[in-house]
């Protein structure tokens, strides 16, 4: 598959190439086309340059280098105070338009008005010549005041006096001329002036940085100025601000009795102690809860009998467990003595006495042992809402505490930042106080200007090579615009894009480069110069009919054209003629009734013609005569009669035609333009073929169009249409073909050339249709 894409792909590529190269051909034939439209335009724009630079008046320039420094001074800026950037290039740009403004003007006009004056506003010359000079200007001016008085406005702007026109002219004539020119990755800057006195235009320029340095000391004095002022009153009202701040805040001290003041340690000692007391009521709870539940253990135990065995408090009791030894030795004992002596023996009774007393004992130490743990839990349960009272009273005084704090501090903070607005004022009247004492500038001049040795303008180089530049493209513009708005047929190409029919062949013009006494040349060109490229090319066509049709060679051929004038005539004559040279027999039938021409060029007498033929005033036998070129007969137009196209559109005609389509090889039939009258369209109907005749440059593409659809409308055969009279050794299109046919004639005329007999013998032998 990749190998059968492959050639489709590269025969895009040259189709793509070979429109390419044909556009830039077309270009290149339009450039050579209208080569004088682009030289004149070329030559007048240089002319008009030289001209000017020939009589402008040289104007001279001064220029004085200075250099902007960063304003880096805070006690001489107040920078912190207005807050301008220096080292932008906001700040630059503005300090170009300060060179430039009318405020530095005037100081300059100030120091060099006379002279200055005597350069922008010279005295009047009141010789006639300038009167007359003068005299338009002057009606324009009285027409413009007229209408002005009429249309002024009485509320408006009242008019300026003569006095303040006259300032308004120096300062705009004085503002143009000045020039300001910053240095690239510097801080330098140009300042320039331009004049036609080269001592006056460094004079000025010197003047310039003069006064632009003076001018910014001023601004800074006048800034410095308004400063003081303005920190003047600030510093009052911020004092009134201080007094009453620092009164609101100790009358806030009195009635709080507030001694010391907030501090971070009061702070930190409040939050420590409530953290303590926190601490020791959590640590009361849990020593409340464990005797509360060591209390309610005793009290179940107690209602249940189980206080000895099972309470800890009891068992742990060292009283307890010594009674328990007495019991346990005494029942032991009274084992014994039961053993012995009865039970009412005073030994059993005594025993019985002493456990009964050591009962008693150890009930009474439960019972201690009870009461001692209420008593833990009451003075635990104590301890307790004691801790939380303590708690809940430090949290309502450390609350009143922060209120008090907040609102000492904010009392406070009122009066430091009114006593630090302050002092700041005072810092900044001081720094004023000094920057007004002390004139420092951060502009300062490194070059004086000096006297121009040069003209600065004109440029006469730059402004004559750009003429050039100009001119040509001028020149290209319009000889591209000339073609555009021309809709002509130019070349081959617009025949098939434009009127979408055949081109058959291109026709020289033969009457190019005639001087004033050369004689004009014989329109049967084939006959009398068979050798040159206008012959060759009526061969071509001939060639190019033979084979315009498929199956056999066209015998009838109807030639016409739009537009009269286009050359249909001189084609009919000059094919026919290399028809009969190739050893076709020919015949002419000139049906341009209205304005015949064709027996000129043959060189015979119009006579009786086609007219008599049709109306039967004559044979045909009598009508046809035979020219001066061999196998060449013609039918002349004869008496023109009142209307040629019934004549032409009769059955006679047709009759005519097919007569001679079967005694002769070609017939060709020279007939009106299509555009004036019917006749062609009549006579289109009749014939096998019809060649257009289209007058290259000349021809609209429109009316040509029209002449195709009026041949098609009546179902003609068109077998294409014919460029006539080309410029071939103008136009770049054809030139390839002109030096062509040139170099091949020349080389047939240096010995090459064709054997006679042959040739003889082939102008004789008839001509075979395709």
């Amino acid at each position: 598959m990749s190998e059968n894409n492959q050639p489709s792909q590269q025969q895009v590529q040259v189709v793509d190439q070979d429109e390419m190269e044909i556009d830039l051909r077309d270009y290149l034939r339009v450039l050579v086309k209208r080569r004088w439209v682009i030289l004149t335009s070329v030559v007048v724009v240089f002319l008009t340059a030289l001209i000017y630079c020939l009589t402008a008046t040289p104007i001279y320039k001064g220029s004085t280098k200075v250099l902007i420094e960063r304003d880096n001074g805070k006690s001489m800026s107040l920078q912190e105070a207005f807050a301008v950037d220096t080292s932008g290039t906001d700040y630059y740009q503005t300090q170009y338009e300060i060179i430039k403004s009318r405020t530095v003007a005037r100081m300059v006009l100030d120091k060099l008005g006379p002279q200055l004056e005597r350069l922008f506003l010279p005295p009047e010359d009141d010789s006639l010549l300038h009167s007359i000079a003068r005299l338009p200007g002057n009606i324009i001016g009285g027409i413009t005041g007229f209408f002005s008085v009429l249309t002024k406005d009485k509320g408006g702007v009242p008019e300026m006096s003569e006095e303040e026109k006259k300032e308004q002219q120096l300062l705009n004539a004085f503002q143009e001329r000045v020039d300001v020119v910053p240095i690239r990755r510097s801080r330098l800057v140009d300042i320039g002036f331009e004049c036609k006195d080269p001592a006056l235009a460094a004079k000025v320029a010197d003047a310039v940085a003069d006064a632009y340095i003076v001018n910014s000391l001023d601004t800074r004095l006048q800034a410095t100025r308004k400063a003081m002022g303005w920190l003047n009153r600030r510093i009052v009202k911020e004092r009134e601000k201080v007094e009453q701040a620092e009164r609101k805040l100790q009358q806030y001290r009195e009635k709080n009795e507030i001694i010391t003041g907030f501090s971070g340690e009061v702070e930190t000692v409040t939050a420590q102690k409530l953290a303590q007391l926190n601490s020791q009521v959590v640590e009361a709870e849990s020593k409340r809860v464990e005797e509360e539940t060591r209390y309610a253990q005793a009290r179940r135990l107690i209602s249940q009998g189980k206080v000895f065995e099972s309470l800890p408090e009891v068992i742990n009791n060292p009283l307890i467990q010594e009674i328990k030894k007495s019991e346990v030795k005494l029942y032991g004992e009274f084992s014994e003595l039961s053993k012995k002596y009865g039970k009412n023996h005073p030994q059993i009774r005594a025993v019985k006495s002493e456990l009964g007393s050591l009962k008693n004992r150890r009930e009474a130490e439960v019972k201690r042992i009870v009461d001692s743990l209420k008593n833990s839990y009451e003075v635990a349960l104590a301890r307790e809402n004691s801790l939380k009272s303590s708690l809940e009273r430090q949290k309502r005084e450390s609350l009143d505490l922060n209120k008090k704090a907040i609102d000492y501090g904010v009392l406070s903070r009122q009066a430091e930042g009114a006593r630090d607005m302050y002092d700041i004022l005072i810092k900044r009247f001081k720094e004023a106080s000094v920057a007004g004492d002390i004139n420092v500038s951060n502009i300062r001049i490194v070059d004086r200007a000096e006297i121009p040795q040069s003209p600065f303008k004109p440029k006469k180089k730059l402004i004559l090579l750009l003429a050039l530049v100009l001119g040509g493209m001028l020149g290209v513009f319009l000889g591209f615009l000339i073609e555009y708005f021309d809709n002509s047929i130019k070349v081959p190409e617009d025949v098939e894009n434009f009127l979408q029919i055949p081109y058959l062949g291109v026709i020289p013009n033969i009457f190019t480069r005639l001087k004033k006494d050369e004689k004009r040349p014989s329109e049967l060109i084939t006959l009398d110069h068979p050798k040159s490229v206008s012959s060759e090319a009526y061969r071509n066509l001939r060639t190019r009919i033979i084979f315009s049709t498929a199956g056999s060679a066209p015998k009838t051929i109807l030639c016409t054209s739009s537009m009269a004038g286009e050359g249909k005539t001189m084609t009919v004559a000059n094919l026919a003629t290399t028809m009969a040279q190739a050893g076709s027999k020919v015949i002419i039938v000139d049906c341009d009734m209205r304005r015949p021409r064709l027996h000129r060029i043959l060189g015979l007498k119009r006579g009786q013609g086609l007219s008599n033929v049709l109306v039967g005033d004559g044979t045909l036998a009598e009508t046809i005569q035979v020219s001066n070129i061999p196998n060449l007969h013609v039918i002349t137009s004869g008496i023109v009669p009142p209307d040629p196209s019934e004549l032409l559109g009769s059955e006679n005609m047709a009759a005519l035609l097919k007569i001679l389509s079967e005694k002769y090889d070609r017939v060709l039939i020279d007939s009106p333009p299509i555009t004036a009258v019917t006749d062609s369209v009549l006579l289109s109907r009749m014939v096998n073929s019809v060649l257009l005749v289209v007058r290259a440059n000349k021809t609209p593409r429109e009316i040509v169009k029209n002449a195709i659809a009026m041949i098609h409308g009546v179902n003609g055969h068109l077998i294409g249409a014919l460029l006539n009279g080309i410029e071939m050794e103008k136009n770049a299109y054809y030139y390839q073909y002109y030096y062509y046919y040139n170099s091949a004639y020349a080389y047939a005329e240096d010995g090459d050339k064709p054997d006679k007999r042959k040739t003889t013998r082939r102008r004789n032998k008839p001509e075979k249709d395709a």
